[in-house]
């Protein structure tokens, strides 16, 4: 777990506290936004994800199951929230800057094509309206 804050932390010039927490922002919104196949098995693979996303007390995840998480994402949506930019937002409030969320979520998408693999990867980023351009 340390070695992906390190390596994020590096990538985008910032904190470890803010790359945790940045990272846990984006581990959650995948957790919730992609598919359950996908995520099992990414999860599977990269076990420190899971607890970085524990480390995130706002993540709104503690005690609800995916299904419920996914239906207040949809919620949220409906509401003109949620998605793609409610993270960016969340991201923003860490005070990083565009070039710094593309960065950390590369790199937190180079480490999950490292040990999960490509297609894990690719179901994920297929899932998501606009992921691509971050990864």
């Amino acid at each position: 777990m340390e070695n992906l804050i390190a390596r994020v932390a590096d990538a985008a010039g910032v904190t470890p506290d803010v790359a945790r927490q940045a990272t846990a922002l984006v581990a959650d919104f995948i957790q919730r936004e992609a598919p359950n196949d996908a995520v099992d098995k990414l999860l599977e693979k990269a076990p420190a994800l899971k607890s970085i996303i524990a480390s995130l007390p706002e993540s709104g995840g503690e005690g609800m199951s995916r299904g419920v998480k996914g239906f207040m994402g949809i919620a949220a949506g409906a509401m003109g929230g949620g998605g793609l930019m409610a993270l960016g937002g969340q991201l923003m409030s860490l005070g990083l800057d565009m070039g710094q969320i593309q960065t950390i979520g590369r790199e937190i998408f180079a480490y999950c094509r490292e040990v999960a693999g490509d297609d894990v990867v690719g179901e994920i980023a297929g899932a998501i309206p606009g992921l691509s351009q971050f990864i």
